[in-house]
């Protein structure tokens, strides 16, 4: 009896327990909730500082859009204009949205293929809808019923062309939808034409909006963003290359796990020349739409400098392969690497100071030296070459009295093997049946559980095979030496594609007192449209 009673006593107590650690709980629910709302207005902020403080031109971009938001709106604010054209304003609000990009190219790219589209759309529209009023209403809905199955059919297939696609694949969308507005609804409304002329000015005041305010305020040109990023590209791997090799000399390296690699500073530098593929073939299309503002009226060598960028990637690969031997499983002593630590860090020096010089002559517009590969690199080489030419030991072996005791062993060996291989078929002639099926069973159960065991060894074995041969300890660091060498080689192919490029874009001949100017990684974009003029008066 007295234990049901403190059983009835306990269980309330129990139950208020835990209502009051939910209820604990819940608080600090609410207040870590209430920290976060707190903080989200700084962290938003940050944020936006932060980006705009990366390229200032995103802010001025997005203010141009502000304006000629606001212009365009005008139409519907200001009592006359809406009187002159109508509901059909909502069209140029519409243009000004889809058309103004960041780019002058860009928007000169959408906002002429939109309006040719329309302007051709109309015109085709116009056509089929004088045709089709010569005749009845049945004659008329078969006519606009194969006219919108051609059209559409052929305008569709046309978008399946490289050129087509890469160029003009925004206007035959446009073209499209405008013609099927148009045809379609004239079937059914009286004034469709009337409307279709409103759409067509009230489309060609939002691109006049657009084409003004991103010519005439600011603008950001595409090809001076490709010149620019191909200036970068040169300078990080030249970054890159250099505290690559520093990192591997260095004696306090440790191997960087999965997580880390992705923040590395070496890995960040390369990163953004692989992945520059998409973002150069945009630029260039773009560039391609920009005007010619040269007094010369040159052509943007967009293409050389996607070929270009090509190479670079090319080269790309190459040191990304030598940044792989500083996470190898198997790295070679730093004793080894000591040998050989001041004329590969010597090389790689001589290397970024060239890959800097082509991109300063980029920068400027100016042919590089005629002697930027100059004698202090090739004495790099032969100070390379001599370093390890001066330790055959290494890459070699040490004595070649163990190399012939070695052989004279596994010579022994093979010959005791094959001793066995005849004693053992001797033997097996003389035994009976019963003992080779005994045996078969035999061998098959020690062939399973050796396999195991193989499978759980081979790992180790391989390793331990490799350690425990004499060079095994230079060829990690012979594969780093020929990687940097290669690198020497592949800059030939970078230089005649700059040297390409300056020729097609009329770079202004070298001159003896320019010198290599390095600026930081940050502002470049910035600093580049500050003191060079527009792509187009190269």
């Amino acid at each position: 009896m007295c234990s049901k009673v403190h059983a009835d006593i306990e269980m309330p107590m129990a139950r208020t327990g835990d209502s009051t650690k939910t209820n604990g709980d819940r608080g600090k629910r609410i207040q870590k909730f209430a920290l976060k709302v707190e903080r989200c207005p700084g962290l938003v902020w940050q944020k936006m500082w932060k980006l705009g403080r990366e390229d200032p031109r995103r802010v001025i971009h997005s203010l141009k859009v502000g304006i000629s938001l606001t212009v365009v709106s005008l139409l519907y604010l200001m009592e006359p204009l809406f009187l002159g054209i109508g509901d059909n304003a909502i069209w140029a609000v519409m243009t000004v949205v889809l058309v103004l990009e960041f780019t002058v190219g860009a928007t000169l790219c959408k906002g002429l293929n939109r309006g040719f589209g329309t302007l051709l759309a109309g015109s085709l529209a116009f056509l089929m809808e004088y045709i089709a009023d010569e005749y009845g209403p049945i004659f008329r809905a078969i006519f606009i019923g194969a006219a919108v199955f051609l059209i559409g059919a052929a305008a569709t297939y046309t978008r399946f062309f490289p050129f087509i696609k890469k160029n003009y694949d925004y206007g035959v969308v446009i073209f499209l939808l405008t013609f099927n507005l148009i045809t379609v609804s004239s079937y059914r409304v009286e004034n469709v034409l009337k409307i279709a002329n409103e759409r067509l000015y009230t489309i060609a005041i939002g691109c006049g909006i657009c084409l003004f305010v991103t010519l005439l305020i600011f603008p950001n040109w595409s090809g001076q963003d490709l010149h620019n990023s191909t200036v970068s590209k040169l300078e990080r791997l030249a970054k890159s290359i250099e505290a690559c090799v520093k990192e591997y000399f260095n004696e306090n390296n440790i191997e960087t796990t999965e997580n880390e690699s992705s923040e590395d500073p070496i890995y960040e530098g390369y990163k953004g020349v692989l992945d520059s593929k998409s973002t150069d073939e945009t630029l260039a299309l773009h560039a391609s739409w920009e005007p010619r503002l040269s007094r010369y009226c040159h052509k943007f060598p967009s293409q050389q400098y996607l070929k270009l960028g090509a190479v670079l990637r090319h080269f790309c690969y190459t040191v990304v392969a030598l940044h792989g031997c500083l996470q190898t499983e198997i790295q070679a002593p730093q004793s080894v690497r000591a040998l050989f630590k001041d004329p590969c860090i010597r090389l790689a020096g001589e290397v970024a100071k060239v890959l800097m010089e082509l991109a300063d002559s980029i920068r400027k517009r100016c042919h590089f030296s005629s002697e930027i590969l100059s004698d202090h690199l090739q004495e790099a080489l032969k100070d390379l070459n001599t370093a390890i030419t001066s330790q055959p030991r290494l890459f070699f072996g040490s004595n070649i009295n163990q190399d012939s005791n070695m052989l004279a062993v596994v010579a022994a060996a093979h010959a005791s093997q094959e001793h066995q291989k005849d004693s053992r078929v001797s033997l097996s002639s003389v035994k009976t049946e019963l003992f080779t099926l005994l045996e078969g069973k035999n061998r098959r159960v020690s062939e399973q559980s050796k396999e195991a065991e193989r499978k759980f060894l081979s790992r180790l074995s391989s390793k331990t095979a490799i350690t425990s041969l004499e060079f095994s300890e230079a060829l990690p660091f012979a594969a780093f030496a020929s990687l940097l060498v290669e690198i020497v080689a592949k800059l030939d192919h970078i230089i005649e594609e700059v040297e390409e490029l300056g020729r097609k874009a009329c770079f202004k001949e070298y001159k003896h007192g320019d010198h290599i100017v390095v600026i930081s990684e940050r502002p470049q974009i910035i600093v580049a449209q500050n003191n060079f003029p527009s792509q187009g008066t190269e």
